[in-house]
């Protein structure tokens, strides 16, 4: 853990009270008027020291041409809706207005529905020079998203100096440092972001009514306020959930953990407004907590913030919310509603911003200095949507309120405090650009900061992504590559091949230099993470997430300064490749392998099982082949006739039909087993009693809904008779009583605490599986022991502490903890005696879409679960 013992400068640390509402206050705004001054250099490429624009990669023969890679600018990620990051304000939009839908859960609670919302827009757009609606997107059932943008008129000239401007700010935080005229010219950015989770539904009208007040007051404050903002409103992160009535979007994911994985289309359409607005302040409007909870968080903070800067500016903004919500004069007696809480002062344990996964917990890698949850207190969802509708409509009238509050209060922070805050964001991005330590601030930096509240990290002056033999997986690669750049993060390539720490790479690898202004976000990605097991009790949610460990691609950390001669690109290079003659080899590492598989098997190209998660593919299919590695990015090697997997043509089952999965499974490995291209039906108890057709599935998976017990006579009769030759997966606490109660494989499970979750080192069994690269991910981690005959261990946890990052404690009894879990089995397979051929895990390989590096691994068990053993 690195320390500085120098802590910001005092003038910095601004008192932490609230001196102004909207609501009337006799304190005049400072008005700040917009000059578009020309400033010519804001508008010039960054260039590296040979002279090339830093957005392009030279073509030739030492850097391979860059490929289709997710955007990073605004304009290249919006061009697809047809927005202009340089056009003038207002930018309004005609939306299309749905039809009526009286089975909106938003019409019982006397909350706008989501067809009100268009209609209202449009009119607001109408009314209003103020208000611009831009459809930044769609959810998975059509239905789009909208960002409303609060500002004063502004010419394109003046727009596009604003872009000019955030550009500088990002993209040379030391110039913009030195420019004394940026905070009067420069536009606050603020984001609201409501209703990511679908059944918390007051922050979309509590937004829709600070909308309308500032859209058409006509006061000196707010004139002010509107011509030194940009105010930003997701006023629905979620319509399909808000629609439903649920929590999670239509695939079943809660939104607010899906922001490092971004799996779902309404996580990426969020996730770009915040790096095209760059905003300066950030809230996302949640609910039930009694009393209001106004984050921000308790211990362990993200090690890869400037938390000196952070939390002195969420907590002020957090006392501020505070108090507007106190100002309301609700009480417990007359109301039911409770004081507001902020954990950082008021709770010993359990709430984190550990995990970069939630929304404002995101949004300080992309340039947020004052970023927090609001949860308003009176509960409307679940259980209590049945409440007595007068009930229900008190309820989210308060709620209302008191969402509204919180925003109005954070307009007035971020308007006053503007020009602090625009310095700590260059500061964020200036101290990256440098290299710089973190700074620890002294104990009572804001009230009750201690040593508790140190969370460092040791950056690395580089990561390597090997491209070649050094690398495990070049789709891999090439996904985390594009990954990064979608995140804002500065990749590079190297032009000449080179040796750093005594390894020698070939020209083409990918380099990330940390001395970039957006090093927090390329940190919290790549690097390993931390096992905070011993530095807190329990944690809200995951504690591990290392996409340099956990997505299948070959990542390696320097010390060492990296080689010159680089340039940056905008996309990862073509990976599809085919090489050599005669038969080829696929090994089925990463999710690009499996599509291509089975984009083989669909084509009836003549695939036989090679093990070792390989197949074989003959010569005739040639074509397909081309097609797949050109569609996929998969590689093919050629057969070694002598070694290599595939060696004996004769000796491997046909991989001839797509394999069909009948999944008891949570929502993220439906979807995720979907995605690789699977058939698959969803099957649960209550589906299977109903009455079920086994003709058409290969595999059963089994992870949640199933029990075993629980099936009626008929119903487990006919899972008897399919158990006697399909396939079976399992996964967790689940999965290892299906296969203990259905009789099928001779081990023992036993589990970790519930909450425990993390990286893991994994070491490769003897099994028919490949491995996963030596990491995996668990949450309530499993090991299997008393493995009985013809079980075999195809992947086991590290032989010490297997823990690489996150949290897991022992039981208070002190059992399951990482040691008893060191060396055993963490995935086995075998043949029960029914017949079926099973693979049972003990970690979490599907986990939320996340752990891409595993997802090879699951295909594997499928495919060969599905093999008849006759076959084999």
């Amino acid at each position: 853990m690195s320390q500085t013992p120098e802590a910001p400068s005092p003038v910095s640390a601004r008192p932490l009270t609230r001196t102004l509402s909207l609501a009337g206050s006799a304190a005049a705004f400072v008005a700040v008027g917009l000059i578009a001054l020309p400033v010519p250099a804001l508008a010039e490429p960054r260039e590296d020291a040979d002279g090339a624009d830093r957005n392009e990669i030279a073509a030739g023969p030492e850097s391979l041409p860059a490929g289709p890679g997710a955007a990073d600018t605004m304009a290249g990620a919006l061009d697809a809706v047809g927005i202009d990051p340089g056009a003038a304000y207002p930018r309004q939009t005609e939306l299309p207005e749905p039809p009526e839908d009286p089975d909106d859960a938003s019409v019982k609670l006397d909350l706008i529905p989501y067809h009100g919302l268009a209609p209202a827009l449009n009119e607001l757009q109408q009314t209003s020079d103020r208000v611009s609606v831009e459809v930044i997107g769609e959810s998975l059932q059509g239905r789009e998203l909208y960002l409303v943008t609060l500002t004063e008129p502004e010419t394109r000239a003046e727009a596009r100096h604003q872009q000019r401007m955030r550009e500088l700010i990002a993209e040379n935080p030391d110039r913009a440092a030195r420019d004394r005229t940026l905070p009067d010219r420069y536009k606050t950015p603020v984001h609201v972001n409501a209703n990511i989770h679908g059944n918390e539904w007051e922050g979309t009208d509590a937004s829709l009514r600070i909308i309308e007040e500032l859209a058409t007051a006509e006061d000196e404050q707010t004139l002010d306020l509107l011509g030194a903002s940009r105010l930003y409103f997701t006023v629905t992160a979620n319509p399909d959930g808000r629609v439903a009535g649920t929590r999670a979007n239509s695939a079943g994911f809660d939104l607010n953990r899906d922001f490092v994985t971004v799996s779902q289309p309404e996580t990426a359409a969020i996730r770009q407004v915040m790096l095209d607005t760059q905003p300066l302040v950030m809230i996302d409007q949640h609910g039930y907590v009694n009393g209001t909870l106004i984050e921000p968080a308790t211990p362990p903070h993200g090690q890869n913030y400037e938390y000196d800067l952070f939390i002195k500016n969420t907590y002020a903004n957090g006392l501020a919310m505070e108090q507007a919500v106190l100002d309301l004069g609700y009480t417990p007696e007359d109301d039911g509603v409770r004081p507001p809480q902020i954990p950082f002062r008021d709770w010993e344990d359990g709430w984190d911003d550990w995990p970069p996964i939630f929304t404002p917990m995101y949004a300080p890698y992309q340039g947020a200095v004052a970023a927090a949850t609001i949860e308003f207190p009176l509960r409307v969802n679940n259980a209590d949507y049945n409440l007595p509708e007068a009930e229900l409509h008190r309820r989210t009238a308060i709620n209302t309120d008191i969402s509204a509050a919180t925003i109005e209060a954070t307009l007035d922070f971020a308007y006053e405090n503007r020009e602090e805050l625009l310095g700590d964001q260059i500061e964020v991005f200036r101290r990256g650009a440098a290299g710089e330590e973190q700074v620890v601030p002294p104990e009572d930096w804001v009230p009750g900061f201690g040593p508790e509240d140190v969370y460092t990290t040791d950056f690395p002056r580089a990561y390597v992504i090997p491209v070649g033999q050094g690398q495990r997986s070049a789709p891999a690669a090439a996904r985390l590559v594009d990954f990064l750049i979608a995140n804002d993060v500065r990749v590079e390539r190297v032009r000449n091949a080179f040796e750093l720490d005594g390894t020698a790479y070939p020209a083409g690898t990918y380099l990330v230099d940390m001395h970039q202004p957006k090093r927090g976000m390329a940190n919290v990605l790549l690097e390993d993470g931390r096992d905070i097991t011993e530095d807190i009790e329990a944690m809200y949610d995951i504690s591990g997430w290392s996409h340099g460990r956990l997505w299948g691609a070959t990542v390696e950390s320097t010390e060492s300064a990296p080689p010159g001669a680089t340039a940056p690109v905008t996309g990862a290079a073509p990976t599809g490749a085919v090489e050599g003659d005669g038969d080829w080899t696929l090994r089925l590492d990463d999710t690009a392998d499996v599509s291509a598989l089975n984009d083989l098997v669909a084509a009836g190209a003549g695939v036989t099982w090679a093990g070792s998660g390989t197949v074989r593919v003959p010569a005739e299919a040639a074509d397909a082949v081309a097609e797949a590695a050109e569609q996929h990015g998969a590689v093919f090697h050629p057969v070694d006739p002598e070694t290599g997997p595939g060696s004996d043509a004769a000796s491997g089952p046909a991989v001839s039909e797509t394999v069909n999965v009948a999944v008891a499974g949570a929502a993220d490995e439906v979807h995720t087993l979907g995605e690789l291209g699977f058939g698959v039906e969803t099957v649960s108890t209550a589906v299977l009693n109903d009455g079920f057709d086994w003709s058409g599935t290969d595999v059963l998976y089994v992870s949640s809904g199933l029990v075993y017990s629980n099936l009626t006579e008929e119903a487990r009769t006919g899972l008897d008779v399919f158990l006697e030759e399909g396939g079976v997966v399992a996964r967790g606490t689940t999965g290892a009583r299906f296969n203990q109660e259905a009789g099928l494989l001779d081990v023992r499970h036993q589990a970790g605490r519930s909450d425990a979750n993390g990286v893991v080192l994994v070491e490769d069994g003897g099994g028919e599986l490949a491995g996963t690269g030596g990491y995996g991910f668990v949450y309530s981690p499993g090991w299997f022991t008393d493995l009985g005959p013809g079980v075999v261990a195809e992947q086991t946890y590290g032989a010490q502490n297997p823990l690489l990052a996150g949290h897991w404690r022992a039981a208070a009894d002190g059992s399951g903890g990482q040691d008893a879990a060191a060396g055993r089995a963490s995935v086995v397979s075998g043949v029960a005696a029914p017949g079926a051929s099973v693979v049972l895990f003990g970690t979490e390989p599907l986990f939320r879409n996340h752990p891409k590096g595993s997802f090879g691994q699951v295909a594997q068990a499928l495919y060969w679960t599905a093999t008849p053993t006759e076959a084999r």
